[in-house]
């Protein structure tokens, strides 16, 4: 009976000891109802809880102010490290700052650099504006009226932005004759309702959509569907959004997206954080995932 007890005194305390030992991991967006943001998310814990880590998340529903304060929470409560997914840390500077004032290490998924970022974990994003808008040109045959859907506060999105204004000072040929600012939480219907007014003003004066992610090229093939059925207008977005991949399998108006490698981005950040917690440094502090273009062909769909 003693060394029963004894035996049991001693789990009891191995598993304190485990307890404790396990890594805390806060993980805080704005965006968890985008696709993207949630694959990276689900991805991140599953890898996490794979290691022993305890995962917890926050979605503050596109409220920056909220973002704030939960990260000023999970720092005062002590976290381990703190991961922020699609945000740019430079508008949460002080909180950031904070964090790392206390020794927690702060990691971005699909975000960008800041001052107190250990690193960031992405696409090289100004890379996948320029796929988009290169295909998207091709598509047209080299001329024609674009409408442009983007999202600014994005750090990832607005580079995308920047890779188009770069794509459209050497081909003065495609114009952007409208443009929209997406509002998130919500992308596809708001897209779906600004490409409607668009639809109503240009018609067949559109030729194209350049849409910084999926969510939005949905929205306008939505407002296509309904309104202009027959236009043959391209629409192409980024993100490889499983419903974009479809409908481009489906032959719609969506021809193409540029594929992030949202579960690739997820595991090296848990890689680079395993190594950070273990008293290491990360292995560079903007470390990129290739991507690449999914279309019609690339699927094997037969549109003729």
């Amino acid at each position: 009976m003693k060394r029963m007890l004894l035996a049991t005194a001693a789990l009891a305390a191995f598993a304190q000891i485990s307890t404790a030992n396990a890594e805390d991991i806060a993980v805080l967006t704005p965006y968890l109802s985008s696709v993207a943001t949630n694959e990276m998310v689900e991805t991140f814990k599953t890898d996490s809880e794979d290691k022993g880590w305890t995962v917890n998340v926050v979605d503050t529903r596109g409220d920056f102010q909220q973002l704030a304060s939960r990260v000023e929470d999970v720092t005062n409560a002590g976290a381990d490290a703190i991961v922020l997914v699609s945000v740019d840390p430079n508008q949460i500077a002080d909180q950031v700052a904070a964090a790392a004032g206390k020794d927690i290490p702060v990691f971005v998924l699909d975000g960008a650099l800041a001052d107190g970022v250990t690193a960031n974990i992405t696409t090289d994003n100004f890379a996948l504006g320029t796929i988009l808008s290169d295909y998207l040109f091709e598509a047209l045959g080299g001329e024609g009226n674009i409408v442009k859907f983007f999202h600014s506060a994005h750090p990832g999105v607005r580079q995308r932005e920047l890779a188009l204004d770069a794509a459209l000072e050497k081909n003065d040929a495609v114009k952007v004759i409208a443009e929209h600012y997406v509002q998130v939480p919500g992308p596809i219907d708001n897209a779906r309702q600004a490409m409607e007014t668009f639809v109503r003003q240009y018609g067949e004066k559109i030729d194209g959509v350049w849409a910084a992610w999926d969510e939005p090229a949905i929205g306008a093939l939505l407002a296509l569907q309904s309104d202009m059925p027959d236009a043959d207008i391209v629409i192409a977005g980024i993100d490889g959004n499983p419903q974009a991949v479809d409908l481009i399998k489906q032959c719609t108006n969506l021809a193409a997206t540029v594929r992030q490698d949202f579960p690739g981005i997820a595991s090296a950040a848990v890689g680079e954080i395993e190594s950070v917690l273990a008293g290491g440094e990360p292995s560079s502090r903007e470390i990129f995932v290739e991507a690449k273009v999914v279309d019609r062909e690339t699927l094997g769909a037969n549109c003729e």
